[in-house]
């Protein structure tokens, strides 16, 4: 049984501050300043160039993406970090589409998170004006799996409203009709109980600043199916993906199974950072922390509701089929927002009504739940957000 108490202890929260949006950035480990003190002066600073081999940096990808793996329910080398996520969304769906070429096809969602379908446009449209994005409600999804359709592109849950997808049935069905599935883990990764292997899914990706709790900025990972590796091409054919890297060919040959993935230098500041809280993820598992979180969203929905009548929930009521955010429609949410953040409570903004919450229980619990709907109340019943100085917008909502 996870001891969430200690969990919480673990990371370095300001003082006064009830911190709701781990779902746009997880907030600092404790030990991850001395962790990357230490990777500076100690690897980088004494070991110079050296520290590639002495200090294992060229095998950290391949390394913290095992311990990735273990929270999505990926099979073991078969996750590789590096990179950013929209790097790995056009890697991914790339790879994807040149393993089905007699299809034209990408299908996902309008709840997708803008990113991953500006890379698909920006890939079609490289690739020929006979490929086609095709862009449907969330709802729908599932009826427009047809034998059309080369990869179905998905983040599994909705950045906007929380709505999570179904990964088996989505995954079974276009399977079906003989499409590849691409999930993005975005809102996931660390806030449900993944199960990639399980779900048979082929290539998915995702960002660790989120839930992982990595810091801004910190890598994304890249998971390929066992059936996949030799197969998948990968199109960003970066040097150290390459076979050999220090043989220095002047053509690609691609590594073997997911190390062919690899793009660009390993960012080992940013993941000696994200270790130390993979440390901290080592204590729980993933079913605790979606049974928790599940009743922590419940509350949260339970309370605000009774308190707030002029927020209407966004976020699906049954828990099942909702990730680990919550969000509320309010035509004045920007404003609402900066004065809930003004008081204590951060969580984020977006457009065009959405005032979003996320809740990870490593470091939420309910009594910071209850705290949180108080003020929240108070925000609303007084108007607190009528205020000129709370509708200026920032440039990061």
């Amino acid at each position: 049984m996870t001891d969430f108490a200690a969990t919480k202890a673990m990371f370095d929260l300001p003082e006064g501050v009830i911190y709701l949006d781990g779902n746009s950035l997880g907030p600092l480990p404790s030990t991850a300043p001395a962790a990357m003190e230490k990777v500076m002066r100690d690897e980088w600073g004494e070991m110079l160039i050296t520290g590639w081999n002495k200090a294992g940096w060229m095998a950290q990808p391949a390394r913290v993406g095992d311990r990735i793996a273990r929270l999505i329910g990926a099979e073991p080398g078969h996750v590789v970090m590096g990179d950013t996520l929209s790097i790995k969304v056009y890697q991914a769906l790339a790879s994807a589409l040149e393993m089905r070429p007699d299809r034209r096809v990408v299908l996902s969602d309008s709840g997708n998170f803008p990113s991953d379908l500006y890379m698909a446009q920006g890939l079609l449209t490289s690739l020929g004006a006979d490929y086609e994005l095709r862009v449907v409600a969330p709802e729908e999804v599932a009826d427009n799996i047809t034998d059309e359709i080369a990869v179905l592109m998905l983040t599994e849950v909705d950045y906007r409203t929380g709505r999570l997808h179904d990964m088996k049935a989505l995954t079974t069905k276009a399977h079906a009709v003989g499409a590849l599935t691409v999930w993005d883990l975005a809102h996931t990764a660390g806030a449900t109980d993944v199960k990639l292997s399980e779900n048979n899914a082929d290539f998915a990706v995702g960002c660790t600043y989120k839930y992982l709790n990595g810091g801004p900025g910190a890598p994304a990972f890249t998971y390929v199916a066992p059936r996949h590796t030799d197969a998948a091409r990968p199109a960003l054919s970066g040097w150290l993906g390459h076979e050999a890297p220090f043989a220095f060919d002047l053509d690609y040959r691609p590594g073997a199974g997911i190390e062919r993935m690899r793009v660009g230098t390993p960012p080992v500041l940013a993941l000696a950072a994200l270790e130390q809280a993979l440390d901290i993820w080592d204590l729980t598992t993933m079913a605790e922390i979606r049974a928790a979180s599940q009743n922590l969203t419940s509350l949260f929905i339970e309370e605000v509701e009774k308190r707030c009548p002029d927020l209407d929930l966004a976020t699906p009521r049954d828990p099942a089929q909702r990730g680990s955010q919550v969000s509320f429609r309010f035509e004045h949410g920007y404003a609402a927002m900066q004065a809930l953040i003004a008081r204590g409570v951060i969580g984020d903004f977006r457009a065009p009504d959405i005032m979003r919450f996320g809740f990870t229980p490593l470091y939420i619990d309910a009594a910071d739940v209850r705290a949180a709907a108080e003020i929240l109340e108070d925000v609303m019943k007084n108007r607190l957000w009528d205020n000129p100085a709370y509708k200026a917008r920032a440039a990061v909502t």
